[in-house]
């Protein structure tokens, strides 16, 4: 594997360990710190994701234009900052402050994956492609582990504010360091090389083109459709999941940031074996897979917690389970959108389906809030909450057949 490849998803690892020393435990802090309800904290949640959702498709397009390294980059150091200012918002017990400050955290991680993505797809191509993705996957799940692990004991001990200050100083020296390390992609040295305007095979189209060459591509539209909509589901696993755990479970801090943290070390465990086992099959098959193992994890505390036995085990089982959907879809949502772009077009490409999985990701804790708060026992909420997943599983195994089989096979 190339070594700026490698140096990325160390570049994970650091920065996953930052974050999830506090972003995990958010809602926590608006249930428990301001007393806020579960409708109240999906809204919120959502609010946190508007903007974000908004930029996204020209995060990719500005990627095209301006480099990959250097918007990812910057876009870490921004991320980082704003770490800080959340912190800042915790200490005044601020509610306005926090939710601007988290939105500016969630915006620079949006606007930075779609450059991260089309840099790994530069140096990479084929099945080692899906191999070079896993790298960062199994990075990033290495840092969580550390980070939720880490922040669900410091957190009891020192606080909420105390966690993000130390998030985001580590964030920010994390950056500094693999900003010494990275090289420029192969896509961005090509562009600065080129003698007067980029050279044809490195210079994109103008944004009206980019934006025509993706509404004409209907099968790519139809995958970004159908993940939005499982997004519904699988977007509970980030906030309904951990809120329900501590709020109606009433698994306390430490133990949920143990099962959050089995959660990363289940990744990087399995997800080189889920992905080499994974090579040569559809994509589309292998998202219907890890969807369905989802709303299997989620069907599986609902109903040891409705009848309220051995609620503990099954929060462990169910993260298994979780983590196993996680690490089969994983491999499609971030491979296909590359291979299925034309090569001066993967950031507009990853750009695309980023907003479309993020308007699922929006709707998702708002829609977990509503169903929680509304239900009358566990097992009903998580039933309605697995629903989404039905059509989308159709649309994508329609769709697999229609999408060109060297793209669609890992």
């Amino acid at each position: 594997m190339d070594r700026n490849v490698r140096w990325l998803g160390f570049g994970g690892v650091l920065r996953a360990t930052g974050l999830s020393l506090i972003l995990p435990y958010f809602a926590l802090y608006l249930r428990n710190v301001l007393g806020l309800g579960f409708a109240e904290i999906g809204v919120l949640i959502a609010l946190s994701g508007a903007l974000p959702l908004v930029v996204v498709p020209f995060a990719g397009l500005l990627t095209d234009r301006v480099g990959r390294r250097r918007v990812f980059l910057l876009s870490l150091a921004a991320e980082g900052s704003a770490v800080l200012l959340a912190a800042y918002a915790m200490e005044l017990r601020s509610l306005v402050p926090l939710i601007v400050a988290v939105s500016g955290v969630s915006l620079m991680g949006t606007i930075a994956q779609p450059a991260i993505s089309a840099y790994v797809a530069d140096f990479v191509r084929g099945s080692d492609r899906t191999l070079g993705f896993t790298w960062l996957r199994v990075g990033w799940n290495v840092g969580f582990t550390a980070g939720v692990l880490a922040g669900g004991s410091l957190i009891g001990l020192f606080g909420f504010v105390r966690v993000g200050v130390a998030a985001g100083v580590f964030l920010l020296a994390g950056t500094a360091l693999v900003t010494l390390e990275l090289d420029p992609s192969p896509y961005d040295l090509a562009r600065r090389s080129a003698p007067g305007p980029a050279a044809p095979s490195t210079r994109p189209p103008t944004l009206a083109a980019s934006f025509r060459i993706i509404g004409r591509d209907r099968p790519f539209l139809a995958v970004c459709a159908a993940v939005a909509v499982a997004e519904l589901t699988i977007g509970q696993w980030g906030v309904t999941f951990p809120v329900f755990v501590n709020s109606v479970l009433h698994v306390p801090y430490a133990l949920l940031g143990a099962g959050l943290a089995l959660n990363g070390v289940l990744v990087v465990l399995f997800q080189p074996p889920t992905t080499r086992a994974a090579l040569g099959h559809r994509h589309t098959s292998l998202f219907a897979l890890g969807a369905g193992l989802y709303v299997a994890g989620f069907l599986l505390l609902a109903a040891f917690a409705t009848v309220g036995v051995a609620v503990l085990v099954a929060f462990f089982a169910a993260v298994l389970v979780l983590t196993m959907g996680e690490n089969v879809a994983s491999i499609p949502t971030t491979t296909l959108p590359s291979n299925l772009a034309p090569a001066s077009e993967v950031g507009a490409y990853n750009g695309a389906f980023a907003t479309f999985v993020g308007i699922g990701q929006l709707l998702a804790p708002t829609l977990g809030g509503v169903v929680l708060a509304a239900a009358g026992s566990p097992f009903v909420a998580w039933v309605v909450l697995s629903l989404p997943v039905l059509p989308a599983v159709a649309v994508i195994a329609r769709v697999g057949g229609r999408l060109p089989t060297p793209a669609n096979r890992a």
